[in-house]
């Protein structure tokens, strides 16, 4: 097969769409179809093969998340497009429209189907923060473009039941399958996170907790710090590792007490090492789907200590890979000294391990070429309409 998969972030942005795309990218190469990848220009970006880079703006924008832009028609006419079998997008908005348009042209030209598939990564109305838009009026518009959207596409895909929940909130009643994110369980495996404890000051019998991801008001990061800040009065030698970026850093270093290093946005190779040195992974994050870095942790054997959330309940079997609490600092803060007892905490090392491995790259690589494979084989000829 070839397929095209049409993005508004893609490596090196640090996210869980541009992770999660560019790993299952690389599954469907292994499995032997060709992927192209069609995102915007990143002023970091390496030549990489099989990634194709449109029009985008950095202006008004955090330097990491680039703004697709509407490619013209010299540009389009650039790209390797007219013998694609599959396009995949992974946004409702502009991505999506460049997508659809795509997949008619295509469609058209071949005088075959082209299935256009579509995965909601996002709780859309978590970020109106960033649209200069009335929170009212905002959430109408987002509702009735994401559920026109998702009744346009061909196939409907979801991370896991956040997201399935969040679009039957919105009004859709169509079909959706579970695709969960993938993860490369050989990166983890190969790694130790020797040296990690000692680039950060952390003892080496220091219980770790690690946080991983942007840096946001949606992620909810002030009651994680609160959280810590009342177990480390019960513990004193805890530490907590913020790793990552984001407009909230400054305001955020400025409420963290004793205990508390923030990293700084990091390459995605040093993830592995970072997580596999921690004892636990924290969030108090109700506005994930189903992140990577929870993914990650996993591999990493870190058991995971949440906020409750769709998500979170998604990911955690409690006593078995982790434990989940209400979002309250007194609630995580329990969460996380029960996670530390030395009784548990090997057993749930173990069981993030084992749980991680249904997240596997092969394996979820392998079910999304047969939902492909599917949609290509199903009778009838469809062609996306107009949205």
């Amino acid at each position: 097969m070839r397929i095209g998969f049409v993005t508004a972030t893609y490596l090196p942005s640090r996210n869980g769409v541009a992770t999660s795309s560019a790993l299952f990218a690389q599954g469907l190469r292994d499995l032997g179809h060709e992927v192209r990848i069609f995102a915007p220009v990143h002023p970091a970006q390496q030549p990489e093969e099989g990634v194709y880079r449109l029009p985008s703006s950095s202006w008004g924008t955090p330097p990491d998340y680039p703004l697709l832009l509407w490619p013209n028609r010299v540009v389009v006419a650039r790209q390797p497009l007219f013998d694609l079998d599959v396009v995949h997008t992974m946004h409702p908005f502009l991505a999506g429209q460049l997508a659809s348009l795509w997949a008619r042209r295509i469609a058209a030209y071949r005088g075959k189907r082209v299935p256009l598939v579509f995965t909601a990564h996002t709780q859309y109305e978590q970020y109106l923060h960033y649209a200069r838009l009335p929170r009212r009026a905002g959430s109408s518009l987002v509702r009735a473009h994401v559920v026109a959207f998702a009744r346009h596409v061909s196939q409907v895909l979801v991370p896991g039941q956040a997201m399935a929940q969040m679009l039957e909130q919105y009004g859709y009643s169509g079909g959706v399958t579970t695709l969960p994110n993938p993860v490369n369980l050989e990166s983890f495996a190969a790694t130790t996170g020797a040296g990690v404890r000692e680039q950060y000051g952390v003892a080496p019998t220091a219980p770790l907790i690690i946080s991983l991801g942007r840096l946001a008001p949606e992620k909810n990061l002030d009651v994680l710090l609160q959280a810590f800040e009342l177990a480390r009065r019960q513990r004193p030698e805890l530490r907590l590792l913020m790793v990552g970026d984001g407009p909230s850093r400054a305001a955020l270093q400025g409420q963290a007490g004793e205990g508390v290093t923030f990293t700084g946005g990091v390459p995605y190779a040093q993830v592995p090492g970072l997580l596999t040195a921690a004892d636990l992974f924290a969030t108090a994050s109700t506005s994930e789907v189903l992140p990577m870095s929870m993914i990650e942790a996993l591999a990493a054997g870190a058991p995971l200590v949440a906020a409750r959330s769709p998500a979170a309940l998604d990911l955690i079997r409690p006593g078995e890979n982790g434990l989940l609490s209400e979002a309250s600092p007194a609630a995580l803060a329990a969460a996380l000294q029960d996670a530390l007892q030395p009784e548990q905490l090997p057993l749930l090392r173990a069981g993030a391990l084992r749980s991680a491995q249904s997240y596997d790259v092969r394996v979820r690589s392998a079910q999304l070429e047969g939902i492909y494979q599917t949609l290509l084989d199903a009778p009838g000829v469809w062609v996306p309409g107009r949205i």
